[in-house]
Formats: C-alpha cells, structure tokens, sequence
C-alpha cells in the first residue's frame, strides 16, 4: 500500500490516488471524453506502482499513467497526458528562470512574480531567502501570537495552523501590507490610512511627512483637502495670499514619487474636494493634462444638498472654509456636466458622498468622516487606519452551489484573524495607534466572485446575480458580526464602544466598529488564482511571451474546464479567443462567461449598490466602459450611484488615457497599479 511519494524537490509527502485520477481525467476531457474511466485506470496505476517502489518518485508516477493509458488503448488520451506534462514541465522551468523562486505551493507565473518583487523576504543582496510557503508561516505565526493574551500555547500554536490552512489554501487573503510585514521589524499591517491636512504651513506639511511614513510601510493615504483656504485668500500672518488646495496636492505627489522608488509597492492616495470648496472647478480639471498627479486618485465630495439643486436645476454656494462665508453661486447642473465630461475624458474624478457616509459613521461622536483609503473602500476619520481581508468565493462552491457553511466558517476565522491584526502592528504614528486601537475597525471583503458566478452558471448581468451578491454579503455580514460578539465576550469591546450608535442602540458589545469592506484585492486575487474583488472579469485569456518563442497561456480556470467538459478545447480555439473570436463558443457559455465590456454599465452601478446593502465600510468597483461610451452614459452611472445608495462611484473608458493597465489583446502583466490594495 503506497503511503507516501517523493516530490521533484525530495520533500516527502502523503499519497493521494485521486490525484492521479483527476490528472486522467483532465487528459480525457482535453480530447472530449467526457465520460471516461479515470477512478479504474488510477487504481490500475497505483497497482503497478506498488510493485515498482515503496515511496515512488512523481516522476514514475506520471510514467505509469501514460504506460497504463496506451496498453488499455487510449493513445489519444496518452498523447493529452505527455502534452500535459511537457507543458507544466515548459512552466517549470519559466518559473526558474524568471523568478529563481522555489514554488512550493504551485503558484501561476504571475503569482510567483507578484510573490518574488513584492512579499517574499530578500538579504542584503536582494535575494530571495524565503519559500511562498515560507512567507505564509511567517504571517500565521505572527498574527496567531496575538492570541497568547488568551488562550494557552497549544491552543495558539492550533490557530497558528488554521490561519496558515485559511492562507495556502486560498480561501482567505490579508491585505498586502500583512503579507510583507507579518513577522518583521517594520511590522506595519494596515493597508488604508486617512491623515488631516490642517490649514498651516505646519499642518500642510506635517501631513506629507506623515504620508511618507506610511507609504515606506507599503500603506497607502485618503486627504480632505477641503479644510484648505482656497487660491488667493488671505494668509494674515505674512500679508501674503494662498496658493490653494490644488497647489499643495503636488507636494504630497511628489512626496509620494520620490518615496515609491524604494518600496516594494507604489504608494498611492486619494485626493477629495468637497464640491461648495471655492477651488472646486481647479479640483475638477486637475488631471486634464495627462501625467498630472500621476500617484493620486481624485474625487469630489459631494451632498446631498448638491445632487437635489442639480436635480432641481438650481444654484449652490461655495463657501470659503477660514470663515466660512459665501464666495460665490454656481449652476449645479453645469458642475456635474463638467464632472461628467472631465471622467469621460480621463476616468476622474469620482465621486463620494459624503452624506451617506456619514449616515453611517459608527462612531459619529468622534468626528466626521471626510475622507476615504486611496480606493474608496474605506471611509475613516483623521488618523483612522484599517486593514483588509477578502473571502476567496470561487472556493466556497461544492457541486453546483453556495457552500454556505464552508463560508460561514472562514467569515468566523477571518475576523479573528484581522482582529488579531490590528494588536500586532506596529503603526507609524502614535496618532494612529491610539484611535485604531479604540475603534478597531476591520475590513473583511471577497474576491473571486465573477469566478463563482462562472461556476454556478449565473450571468453576471442578471437578477438572480444581483439576488445572489445580496444573499451572500447579508450572510458574510451575519457572520462577521456574531465573531465579533463572540470577540466581544472574551476580549471586551472595541474601547470606544460607549461612545457608538451600537450602544445607543442597545446592541450586543461588539469587537469592531466596522466589520465589511470590498476592496479591489488588485495583487492577493492573482495570488489565489481568481478574480478581482466583485468586478467581472477584464478577459477569458492572456497569452505571456516567455523565454524563447514559449508561449505560455492563462486562461480563466473555469471557463477552460468548462470546455473540455463540452469536449470543446482544442489549441484552435483557444487561439481563436485570444484574437476575440468567439463564434465557436456555443451561445449559452457566451451568455455566462461574460466580461467587463461585455456588461451595460446599469449592471455594474446595480451590483456595487447591492453588495452595499451589507457592507459598512463601502465597496471599491469600477465601472468599466467602452471606448465608445458617451458623456451621456457616464452621467447616468453617477446618478444611478446616488440614488442606489452607494457611497461613492468611479468609472474608466476603455483607452481613454495614454498609458492602462489592462488592455484587451495585449499580454497581461497581472498587476493593477489602481487596485494596488
């Protein structure tokens, strides 16, 4: 009886048949045998095997297979099989060479990538000198010692292995500061920072200080600039005039250019404006000329105030933040057509609103809420810092449907995993410290959710889509709530918990002041092999050019099994997809596997609104749109936003600046520099 096998690399680990079976299986379906004996030809395989070695290479493994698929009499398959392998063999040694990392856990190229620039820890040298598993048991090991305050050593060394379980397997991600920091001297884990910009000299320029310490840590920055004294105010301590908010944002750009160059991720802000600020029309056309504020991401605060006189078709004031008096009146229709016409042009800016922010605010007692992270995802207050963790749903499907107790467990060890975040980071200000202890706030989100669509046959443009993402946060959220009681009940509340609308309400003690967020998961959703946040997927297929002539393609994992299950993937066909022909595909996979272009932008305003029904931060999406795509349809997606009850909305035109990202029909380099958290 075979116990166990010998890995390329010599690690020794447990035998599973059933590998060996899906591995057949997968040759048949690749030559459209769908029904096909896999579970007795692997025991045939196992058998001989037995007789050859007691703990068998992989190697002798993969050779019986195809031995055993050839005398049964399924070349065709043999032939899918030897395919198989030299392709992964191909990939191996592309790994090797464009990485020089050790994949331990069988990442895809671009996550070992991803892995090799950005989390994986380096010597002096730059070298590499730890394994992707490495990196995991770093980060479950630091964030479980947090729960010594609590529990015994065996108990902690326990949760050290169900974080780490929660990780490798994919099913559940921190956000990238975690991943870099866990287990360090830097020790910072929080992704999303929100600072005060104060109207001296001395608050101006304490906040780009404050900025800088935090992007050296990998976090990124959310400023209202609002507070500023707008251009050609008066400055009464030197007789002199303001430059204005739009002037200083380039100090904090800069700032943020100069300290990217030697972090392991760019820094990234976000820059908001309230729309009654009297620099409001400087703000808007800020990023008209291309490469202007290149390291910030701009929105204008809007009121409801604003959005009824633009329904109204009525005039606003703009009000000068020193005293408060009325500068001057503005059409407001005229402003949101500028708003409009000005994101259509180039993508920004957004908007947020305020408003409904603040509606939500758990701890209004503290102070307003002016201000998000660079992403739009997390509102905070002056100082606030939060860090995020996302749900990996293509994992949470089991034959055909929502495994909603698979998810309900790995809510209840991801909140216990951020909480115990926030007590081991290490924060770069003592600011920060103490109001990120008092409140703390967690941000636990999902990724993978176009995959999971994929996987239950649900069009992402559909209602039962929508009913879906509305069922499936109300549950998260459900959960999330009861871990944090739970929390509540052994650790206490969250310290400023007398001081919420939670205990105005007489509601159970809480161990977080927030609890969901949906963050753009740019970086950990390639990590995990799925898609992006709730966003639908940006392309089926990629094709990377590597080492000589190899090409090497990344299809949509669901969607490549979803055609050798129909007997359909060929080399053609896949070739025919990646030039954007799809007239091979039957008409009911092109009616599930849509992608971003593919979808009305009705469709991605409804869903952001509906996974804002359950989510108390907010939701980062972006409305992705054709180049086609008119003025006309921006300003209805940002009206929709309004009145669907999202908290904030951001769009971009396909090809409307010089320089994206993602470009359909280009090589992917798998990294989204606006969803960088």
């Amino acid at each position: 009886m075979i116990k166990q096998i010998r890995k390329r690399n010599g690690e020794i680990v447990e035998f599973d048949q059933n590998k060996i079976k899906e591995a057949i299986l997968k040759a048949a379906q690749a030559v459209g045998q769908a029904s096909f004996p896999a579970s007795s030809l692997s025991q045939k395989v196992t058998e001989m095997i037995e007789r050859k070695s007691p703990i068998p290479k992989v190697e002798e493994i993969q050779d019986t297979v195809e031995q055993v698929l050839i005398e049964t009499g399924y070349p065709a398959v043999a032939k899918a099989y030897i395919l198989y392998r030299q392709k992964h063999k191909e990939l191996r040694e592309a790994k090797s060479i464009l990485t020089g990392v050790s994949d331990d856990i069988k990442l895809s190229i671009n996550a070992l990538k991803v892995m090799e620039r950005r989390y994986l820890l380096k010597n002096e040298n730059g070298e590499v000198i730890e394994t992707p598993a490495e990196m995991f048991r770093r980060v479950a090991q630091d964030i479980a010692s947090a729960d010594s305050l609590y529990y015994l050593k065996a108990e902690v060394e326990k949760i050290e292995e169900e974080f780490y379980s929660l990780m490798t397997s994919f099913e559940f991600l921190p956000n990238s500061p975690t991943l870099m920091n866990a287990g360090t001297q830097l020790g910072q884990l929080a992704a999303c920072f929100v600072l005060p910009v104060e109207d001296t000299i001395e608050g101006i320029f304490s906040a780009v200080k404050n900025a800088a310490l935090i992007h050296k840590t990998g976090g990124g920055t959310g400023f209202s600039f609002s507070h500023l004294r707008p251009k050609n105010d008066v400055v009464q301590s030197t007789g002199g005039i303001a430059s204005g908010p739009v002037s200083f944002m380039k100090v904090f750009d800069i700032a943020t250019e100069v300290i990217k160059q030697g972090g392991r991720r760019r820094g990234a802000n976000i820059g908001i404006l309230r729309v009654d600020h009297p620099d409001i029309l400087e703000f808007i056309m800020a990023k008209d000329k291309e490469d202007t504020f290149s390291n910030f991401n701009l929105s204008v605060g809007v009121t409801n105030e604003f959005m009824q006189a633009v329904e109204r078709e009525e005039t606003y004031s703009l009000i000068n933040p020193r005293n408060h008096t009325v500068v001057k009146t503005l059409n407001a229709r005229e402003i949101f057509e500028l708003i409009v016409i000005t994101a259509w042009h180039h993508g920004e800016p957004g908007l947020v609103f305020l408003d409904r922010i603040n509606q939500h605010n758990p701890t209004p007692a503290l102070g307003k809420i002016e201000s998000t992270n660079p992403c739009g995802e997390l509102p905070l207050l002056p100082y606030e810092a939060c860090n995020l963790g996302s749900i990996n749903l293509a994992k949470m499907v089991t034959n055909g449907t929502v495994d909603y107790e698979r998810l309900g467990s790995v809510v209840k060890k991801a909140v216990h995993f951020l909480d115990n975040v926030i007590d081991r980071s290490i924060y770069p200000l003592p600011e920060i410290d103490k109001i990120v202890k008092g409140n703390r706030k967690i941000g636990l989100g999902v990724m993978g959710f176009a995959d999971m669509l994929f996987h239950l046959q649900i069009p992402y443009h559909s209602e039962e889509a929508l009913n879906l993402a509305e069922e499936l946060i109300a549950f998260i959220y459900k959960e999330a709530r009861q871990a944090s009681e739970e929390l509540a009940e052994r650790r206490g509340p969250f310290p400023n918990f007398s001081q919420s609308i939670y205990s105005q309400k007489k509601a159970k003690p809480l161990r977080n002041a927030t609890l969901t967020s949906i963050a753009p998961t740019g970086t950990i959703s390639l990590l995990a092999g799925c898609s992006s946040g709730i966003e639908p997927v940006f392309a089926l297929l990629f094709i990377r050019h590597v080492l000589e002539g190899t090409e090497l393609v990344e299809i949509n994992k669901v969607f490549e099994d979803a055609l050798k299950k129909r007997g359909l993937y060929s080399e053609e066909l896949i070739r025919q997809i990646a030039q954007k022909n799809l007239d091979n595909i039957p008409e009911d996979l092109r009616k599930i596997f849509v992608t971003a272009l593919d979808i009305t932008s009705e469709w991605h305003v409804r869903m952001q609104a509906a996974f804002q029904k359950y989510v108390d931060n907010a939701v980062s999406k972006t409305v992705n749109l054709p180049y086609e795509a008119t003025p006309q349809d921006v300003k209805k997606i940002y009206w929709l936003a309004w009145k669907l009850g999202c908290k904030g909305i951001t769009i971009y035109r396909n090809r409307s600046r010089r320089e994206q990202v993602l470009e359909v029909g280009s090589e992917y380099t798998g990294i989204c520099p606006s969803c960088n958290f």
